[in-house]
């Protein structure tokens, strides 16, 4: 197949993680990056990478394979990834986890209308964790399921807590409750609310002269994000926030717990795990080899919206179908 033309919407953390990603892709070429700000304050890792205004976006559909989109999911995918699903191939990170079967639902419209291919809720999670999860079900039926985040920073919820009137920067940690992981990595198979858990830690500036308990109580009271966890929100300076906050890892576990025999008498955990340095950057990586299914998908004539569960593993790899059965089989 030849190579995927990829152009990135957005350059921010993501957009970042994108196009280093491509770099790392011989079949993977970034032909352009679209930006709501003056293209000119916008300087590419990539030399000779052309930045453009969004406002011109729709010139560039005979030239572009795939868009990937670098928005939040808060405000700017639900919007995005439709809209733009007219236009081109795009697969976005979208990861309300609430709001997917919405958010597909108007993807899917959008794209079937458009015979165009809309890959939706790729990252690691949902994406890599959402694989995990359904191997493990289909191995395990009889079992339960456990998913723990962190200590990391979630690019999704600082990016909602950035959008709270009176905060110029955030920094948002998602924190596992040490003796719920390990209840159920022994197998006692414990039943856990969201709360008992995952803890929230928020590190916000706010703007001189902001209503402080009115921006703390917005953000714990925030439905899908942290209306459901114990949160904390803690006001420092952005000098602070910049000295002990400008790193975005992340990581966490899928573990799924089942029994087998005439009397269930064996047990099983299953579990897989991830510990990221860079969130942004390991999110682009993932978002790349979606972009390269999204081609092939495209190619052979598929259209609609898909997820990670659409995407035969193979669509994933730049290696062929031989090489694969040798090398990874």
């Amino acid at each position: 197949m030849a190579n995927t033309r990829i152009a990135i919407l957005g350059y921010g953390n993501l957009g970042k993680g994108v196009e280093l990603a491509c770099r790392q892709n011989d079949d993977v070429e970034l032909v352009a990056i679209f930006s709501r700000r003056d293209p000119a304050s916008i300087k590419p890792l990539t030399p000779n990478v052309p930045v453009y205004s969004v406002a011109n976006i729709g010139e560039f559909t005979d030239e572009v394979d795939v868009l990937v989109l670098g928005g939040g999911s808060a405000t700017d995918l639900p919007e995005q990834t439709p809209g733009y699903a007219k236009l081109f191939n795009v697969v976005d990170s979208f990861d309300t986890h609430a709001n997917i079967p919405q958010h597909f639902a108007a993807v899917d419209k959008a794209a079937k209308e458009n015979d165009t291919v809309a890959i939706i809720s790729v990252g690691w999670d949902p994406g890599m964790f959402s694989v995990a999860r359904l191997y493990a079900n289909c191995i395990l039926p009889e079992g339960a399921d456990y998913t723990f985040w962190g200590r990391g920073v979630s690019q999704g919820h600082s990016d909602a807590i950035r959008r709270v009137p009176g905060v110029l920067d955030a920094r948002q940690y998602t924190v596992p409750v040490p003796a719920a992981l390990e209840a159920v990595r022994s197998g006692a198979n414990p039943e856990l609310t969201t709360r008992e858990k995952h803890t929230r830690e928020c590190f916000v500036v706010a703007e001189e002269g902001a209503d402080l308990a009115a921006i703390e109580k917005t953000i714990v009271e925030m439905p899908n994000y942290f209306s459901d966890y114990d949160t904390t929100v803690t006001f420092i300076s952005q000098e602070e926030l910049d000295r002990n906050h400008k790193g975005i890892p992340h990581g966490g576990s899928v573990i799924r717990t089942g029994v087998t025999g005439a009397d269930k008498e064996n047990k099983h955990v299953i579990e897989f795990s991830l510990k990221l340095d860079s969130n942004p950057e390991f999110t682009g990586s993932v978002l790349v080899a979606c972009a390269r299914a999204a081609h092939r998908m495209s190619t052979e004539g598929m259209t609609g919206c898909k997820t990670i569960f659409d995407i035969p593993p193979a669509y994933l790899s730049a290696q062929s179908d031989e090489d694969l059965r040798a090398h990874m089989l």
